[in-house]
């Protein structure tokens, strides 16, 4: 997906998309994961929507629950949903921030005169 240290550096225009598609598929997952979230809550533990949607967000953002859960079904839903929500949170910010980091290192790694787009003449 990315150019390797061999390859010049991507034209702006072209970086910027780049960075767009990698933001939306970011949250194309987080807006997934807080469906699963909100429709768990609210179908195991019996949460109304707006409170599915607060433990859902809490727990995605890494803060933690808000209701006391009642019942080992919600409970059993809370713990593979906080675990599910930490590794795709880890994911999330790995796959929006990957092409600015890649960037910045393959900018570091690139030769002067692969910068340079024509040569100077020599004299």
């Amino acid at each position: 997906m990315f150019e390797s240290r061999h390859q010049a550096l991507l034209p702006r225009r072209l970086f910027l998309l780049r960075l767009l598609v990698c933001t939306s598929l970011a949250a194309g997952l987080m807006g997934v994961s807080l469906a699963i979230g909100i429709l768990g809550y609210h179908a195991l533990a019996g949460l109304p929507w707006i409170d599915a949607l607060l433990n859902a967000a809490m727990i995605l953002g890494g803060m933690g629950p808000v209701d006391t859960l009642h019942g080992s079904g919600a409970k059993l839903f809370a713990s593979g949903y906080a675990l599910y929500s930490g590794m795709v949170l880890i994911a999330t910010i790995g796959i929006a921030l990957g092409p600015i980091v890649h960037r910045m290192l393959h900018r570091f790694h690139v030769d002067d005169q692969d910068l340079d787009p024509a040569p100077a003449p020599k004299a």
